[in-house]
C-alpha cells in the first residue's frame, strides 16, 4: 500500500443533508462495495483504499464526514468528490 497523508490541516469536513434512513443504509453500502469498511451505528470510522475518516449522522437527516487520512497521491476533492456521488446515487431510491 502507498504512502498516506495525515489531513491535519488539509481536507474539510463533508456536510450531506437529506440523508434518510434509506439513504444512510445505501451509503454504507456504496463505501463497503467500493472497498471502505463502516463501523456499524450512526458514527464511527470509514477505512479502506487508504482513507480514514469520521462519520456521524444525527439518526434523521444529516451525515458530517472528516477525513483524516488519505493516499498520498489523492486529493480531498477526489475523495470527496467519490462520497458526494454515492450520496447523489442513494438520493435516487
Amino acid at each position: 500500500m502507498g504512502e498516506r497523508k495525515l489531513d491535519t490541516e488539509g481536507c474539510q469536513g463533508i456536510k450531506f443533508k437529506n440523508v434518510t434512513p434509506d439513504v444512510f443504509s445505501c451509503m454504507k453500502k456504496k463505501f463497503q462495495n467500493y472497498g471502505i469498511e463502516v463501523q456499524s451505528g450512526n458514527s464511527g470510522v470509514l477505512e479502506g483504499k487508504g482513507i480514514i475518516a469520521h462519520f456521524s449522522w444525527d439518526g434523521e437527516a444529516n451525515l458530517s464526514i472528516e477525513i483524516k487520512e488519505r493516499p498520498l497521491d489523492t486529493y480531498c476533492g477526489q475523495v470527496s468528490g467519490k462520497f458526494r456521488a454515492f450520496w447523489r446515487e442513494c438520493q435516487r431510491y
